[in-house]
């Protein structure tokens, strides 16, 4: 049996677009409660009942949580301009040599803006 575990995590940071139109108010640094969903999927082990431990996504997710919760995401290297577009692509980039089958990242901005990224690049 397939299926697919998502587990969800929070952060405060602050950023700013620099690469935005002038006039636009992203240029301006803001702040965001942002929410991530890290999602697996993989073949269920019919031993245990799982894909594997949900543990293991907190892992991998804490050093990265560490280093951008109450940071300017800026000044976080691969997050100069940090969209969440952007940011999907650094979590994978980070996550997917510790999570195996990685299938989707998405980042809330705001509890009605999210973007999901499944490894395209």
């Amino acid at each position: 049996m397939r299926a697919r575990l998502t587990k969800d995590f929070c952060f405060e940071a602050a950023h700013h677009l620099p690469s935005l139109p002038e006039g636009h108010k992203c240029i301006q640094m803001h702040g965001h409660s942002f929410k991530v969903e890290v999602s697996i999927e993989g073949e269920v082990d019919p031993k245990i009942g799982w894909i594997y431990d949900h543990k293991c996504i907190s892992d991998a997710m804490k050093p990265l949580l560490d280093q951008l919760d109450h940071a300017v995401l800026n000044d976080v290297e691969g997050l100069e301009s940090p969209t969440i577009e952007v940011m999907c692509a650094w979590f994978w980039r980070k996550l997917e040599p510790d999570l195996p089958g990685l299938a989707e990242i998405t980042i809330f901005e705001t509890p009605t803006a999210r973007c999901s990224f499944r490894g395209e690049f």
